[in-house]
């Protein structure tokens, strides 16, 4: 008895059927055998792709019910403690949905953690791309479009974070409206603008609502989209090994092994947001009452993503301040609040071409780098996490002082010196940290690995045996790329460019060499060449001699 291993013949009419018509039959084929390479880092940015799919449709589920007004009401629903209490339309909407929806806690708990996980993931997923050069050519583009998503998406959290008009949130808004002020000549009618009046106004929540719900969002979906198929187009990196090369990927093929590792990583990550949701409570909005401008609370945070800037805000000195023709330029604001995350996003935007431009090198890169074989980048990457961080701290400073019983002014000291000092720390421990390794790799390279085994010779030294590595472990270690020649700066009659005579000619040069001055070269080391000691054969002194 046999069995055919054609699919069934309605599968196949509506397959010629479609095939007729729009000739998919080669292109479907051709696309379901693509490779994606097997490494757990690589679902960094599936989990950030799946948590936004979380969010959409959690989102359409909310706005069934929200009602983004801030008419004044006077609650009277399911949470007794609120009975009677003045409160906008916006916020008696959302224990509406807390307390009246079936699931609607649920649903704004999942909403909340996936927009959590959703930066998070995003996070994580761009310090991958960065340590390993996955930004660099033909990836540039790619890279762009993920900095902006990074921005947009933390824009989008801080305005449905601001939604509920409770009182945390207030507070966010009015923050938001503080540095919108401190921009000088403009920054009032900006204000004016977007609140509708004085603060609060009438206007802001349903003008961040639609921003929320409709601009931002259509964006994000763009921008992900974009970034999806530019990456299919131009395939994935893949980390250095056994057969991976600059035109071969090895992995596994998108159908049907990919596919069903996907589709199962989603249902997991869902999961996961939805037990978080359901026993890890966070925002309980209805704690906290709604917003009045004249109620605050000690100890309150913002979500993790903006506490940079909450820290930047604490710390930054007012010493700065000055005025330009009658206008007020308030630095101690200002640059927190705007020049700093503005320095941040725009050297995240330009690095690709900074560090081309550096290096000179304007090679495809389709195998990653090992974040050691680029001690600068990694170094400069930690110095930027270590500021980041810091200021992320700076953000509970009252927290952190109320805790530990240290002065609030101590604590600010602290985050002020060492917001300067702790990145440059970051980066020479951090070079000095990858070029070590890379000593290391070397050594590996030339000599195989050390074996625990001691042997003695017949003249009596004792040598530790090496092992040769294996084939995958000598291929990761030849995959380190030397720094491309720099350009020639003078012509066959020995005189310098105009060029390279100029400023720019010679920063770039001070840059290159800056950049790659304490490489460890791996040029000319051949696998196992020699050997510190001997195999489990052994070997005669003289081989060892004559290996040295």
């Amino acid at each position: 008895m046999s069995t055919s291993s054609q699919p069934p013949k309605g599968l196949r009419n509506v397959g010629n059927y479609i095939d007729d018509r729009f000739h998919l039959a080669k292109l479907g084929e051709k696309n379901l055998r693509k490779v994606f390479p097997n490494h757990w880092s690589f679902m960094l940015g599936e989990i950030a792709l799946y948590s936004f799919i979380i969010l959409l449709v959690t989102g359409v589920f909310l706005t069934l019910w929200f009602n983004p007004s801030m008419s004044e009401t006077v609650y009277e629903g399911s949470y007794e403690r609120m009975h009677g209490v003045h409160m906008s339309e916006a916020y008696a909407s959302t224990l509406y949905i807390d307390f009246d929806v079936r699931g609607g806690f649920l649903m704004r708990q999942i909403h909340h953690w996936a927009a959590l996980i959703f930066v998070a993931a995003l996070v994580t997923h761009m310090l991958r791309v960065f340590f390993t050069g996955a930004f660099r050519k033909p990836r540039e583009i790619n890279w762009i479009i993920g900095v902006v998503i990074f921005m947009l998406a933390i824009v989008e959290g801080l305005f449905g974070y601001s939604l509920p008009d409770d009182l945390p949130s207030g507070m966010g808004v009015r923050i938001l409206q503080g540095v919108i002020l401190a921009i000088p000549v403009i920054g009032t009618y900006v204000m004016m603008f977007l609140f509708g009046g004085q603060f609060p106004g009438e206007d802001i929540i349903p003008r961040l609502y639609m921003l929320h719900i409709l601009l931002i969002p259509g964006i994000l979906l763009a921008l992900i989209v974009a970034h999806i198929f530019i990456l299919w187009h131009q395939k994935h990196t893949q980390y250095p090994g056994q057969g991976r090369t600059e035109k071969k990927v090895v992995g596994t093929p998108m159908f049907p092994g990919f596919a069903i590792k996907a589709g199962g990583f989603f249902f997991f990550v869902f999961a996961i947001v939805t037990g978080l949701s359901a026993f890890v409570q966070i925002n309980p909005i209805h704690l906290f009452g709604p917003f009045t401008p004249t109620s605050i609370t000690s100890g309150l945070q913002p979500d993790w993503y903006m506490g940079f800037m909450e820290g930047s805000l604490r710390i930054f000195p007012n010493w700065f301040d000055f005025s330009i023709a009658g206008y007020a330029v308030p630095t101690g604001v200002l640059v927190p609040g705007l020049v700093i995350p503005g320095a941040i996003f725009g050297a995240l935007l330009l690095w690709p071409f900074v560090e081309q431009w550096i290096s000179g090198d304007k090679r495809h890169h389709n195998v990653a780098d090992r974040p050691r074989n680029a001690p600068v980048r990694t170094g400069l990457g930690v110095a930027g996490m270590v500021f980041y961080g810091l200021l992320w701290l700076a953000g509970a400073n009252d927290v952190l002082a109320e805790t530990f019983s240290i002065s609030l002014y101590a604590t600010t000291w602290f985050f002020r010196i060492f917001v300067i000092a702790g990145p440059i720390i970051g980066f020479i421990v951090t070079k000095r940290i990858c070029l070590g390794l890379q000593l290391r790799d070397r050594e590996t390279l030339e000599h195989g690995y050390e074996s625990g085994n001691i042997q003695q010779l017949p003249s009596g030294e004792f040598v530790e045996v090496h092992r040769e590595s294996s084939a995958d472990t000598v291929s990761v270690l030849q995959s380190k790329k030397e720094a491309p020649a720099p350009a020639p700066t003078v012509d066959e009659n020995g005189v310098e460019s105009p060029a390279a005579r100029g400023l720019k000619g010679r920063l770039r040069r001070a840059l290159a060499h800056w950049y790659t001055k304490d490489n460890v070269s791996f040029e000319g080391v051949e696998p196992h060449s020699a050997h510190h000691g001997h195999g489990e054969g052994g070997s005669s002194e003289e081989e060892t001699a004559a290996s040295h």
